[in-house]
């Protein structure tokens, strides 16, 4: 084990730091986020969260994908609510804080999709949605000529979809086209 000054001092506490980080996050997690949300104790090194990992996926406390994602099982789940309050409570402070942060980003890629597929004539489509916790709030498909500006938009739009839906409201409701095309 390594000699760091935290405050997990064996693999057994390194598995129940695991097992609750991942009875709290929203959706399965690749290999690096466990890991960053593991080293919230100074104390734990690489080698042996990586041994610890591994033996909880082979222990069926947790699973892992084909696309490399892992997800506490029922039997995990139920260590974890048994085990949780051993973890040391400042080490149970810092991770929560960092998993709200983490669920956050998780629960934000959920409600904000771009995707750029080819179409036959060579042009590109870019399909845009943006979700709330009730449903879909906007979905737009435009046609863009050049692979490029379709990989531009969509990227623009995962930054700030909020400030673009408001916008397009704004010009939707700004003056009335009848009204326009009269003057």
């Amino acid at each position: 084990m390594a000699g760091g000054r935290g405050f997990i001092h064996d693999k057994l506490e390194i598995k129940f730091l695991i097992l609750y980080i991942a009875a709290r996050v929203i959706e399965p997690i690749p290999f690096d986020t466990v890991l960053d949300l593991t080293l919230c104790d100074d104390a734990i090194d690489y080698f042996d969260f990586s041994e610890c990992l591994a033996d909880l996926v082979r222990t069926e406390h947790l699973t892992l994908s084909e696309e490399g994602l892992y997800a506490i099982t029922d039997k995990g789940l139920r260590n974890s609510q048994i085990c949780e309050s051993s973890l040391p409570y400042s080490v149970r402070l810092r991770c929560d804080k960092n998993l709200a942060n983490c669920n956050r980003k998780l629960r934000r890629k959920s409600q904000v999709k771009a995707d750029v597929t080819k179409r036959a004539n060579g042009t590109y489509t870019v399909a845009l949605s943006l979700l709330d916790d009730m449903g879909s709030v906007m979905e737009l498909q435009l046609a863009i000529p050049r692979e490029d500006m379709a990989t531009m938009l969509a990227s623009r739009f995962q930054k700030s979809p909020e400030r673009i839906y408001s916008e397009i409201i704004g010009v939707l409701m700004s003056s009335d086209p009848e009204e326009e095309s009269k003057a």
